[in-house]
């Protein structure tokens, strides 16, 4: 039994590679350098206060109540002091410089791809056998049965079945597209015909749609959605060079600005 097991920066290297994590790490590192850059280009600080309040919050998500805790929760991760305010600068950075480039376009965007953050409230069940699944369409729209009852004999999943086959809001994206152009064609409260995927055969019903409106979740899901394509396409832009000494590659910033 091994009693004491020495952790090298190199064996750390070595298990990143085995797990095949290194083009995750990777590209998490470029993408910290370009944002810094840019970041610099674009004349954009961070503040002391900044940092204390991204801090304050970051505890408060972490559930950190003491300084004793927030100590122990960075020995876990293994950052110092330094490395965390490094990492809170570079998240509120990333967010500044994404307000920086497209805090002026969201609203554009949005009404140019509203049909994108539609929602729809809805039920499903998916069954294999399409005989069986027109005839409980019949049955419930004869009113033979409920889709409750077709929900609780039909569904093998636990918590599912026990919701009647409710999924929620379900966004549009989400949804196979041959069951969004269903769903979203329908006249809620509706119960729809069987539809047909590669996943089987499905029984839903619409019970509403919402129309998206331009609030604060929907401002700040397409500023992040912007901000990841511009953020993949400097990436893409990047020259990197495999090497055979420890440091994984040598990286050329190619990207245009």
């Amino acid at each position: 039994m091994l009693e004491n097991i020495t952790i090298t920066e190199e064996e750390i290297l070595k298990q990143a590679k085995f797990s095949g994590k290194m083009p995750e790490i990777i590209e998490g590192i470029i993408n910290r350098q370009i944002i810094a850059e840019e970041g610099n280009r674009a004349g954009i600080t961070v503040e002391t206060e900044e940092l204390q309040q991204a801090a304050d919050q970051f505890r408060l998500v972490k559930n950190l109540q003491s300084a004793e805790e927030t100590h122990k929760w960075l020995e876990k991760n293994q950052l110092s002091v330094d490395d965390f305010e490094e990492m809170l600068y570079y998240s509120i950075l990333s967010g500044k410089l994404a307000n920086h480039l497209f805090a002026d376009k969201i609203e554009a965007y949005f009404y140019q791809n509203q049909l994108n953050y539609a929602e729809v409230v809805m039920y499903e069940v998916v069954l294999d056998d399409q005989d069986l699944a027109m005839e409980l369409y019949y049955a419930i729209d004869e009113q033979e049965m409920s889709f409750w009852d077709v929900a609780h004999q039909y569904i093998q999943d636990t918590e599912l079945r026990r919701k009647g086959g409710y999924l929620g809001r379900v966004k549009r994206q989400e949804l196979k597209p041959e069951i969004s152009a269903a769903v979203f064609a329908a006249n809620p409260p509706q119960f729809l015909k069987p539809i047909m995927t590669s996943q089987g055969v499905h029984l839903v019903f619409v019970e509403e749609i919402i129309q998206p409106e331009l609030d604060e979740n929907i401002n700040y899901q397409i500023l992040s959605d912007l901000f990841s394509e511009w953020l993949k396409e400097k990436f893409q832009q990047v020259d990197m060079t495999a090497s055979a000494s420890p440091v994984p590659v040598v990286i050329s910033k190619a990207y245009n600005s």
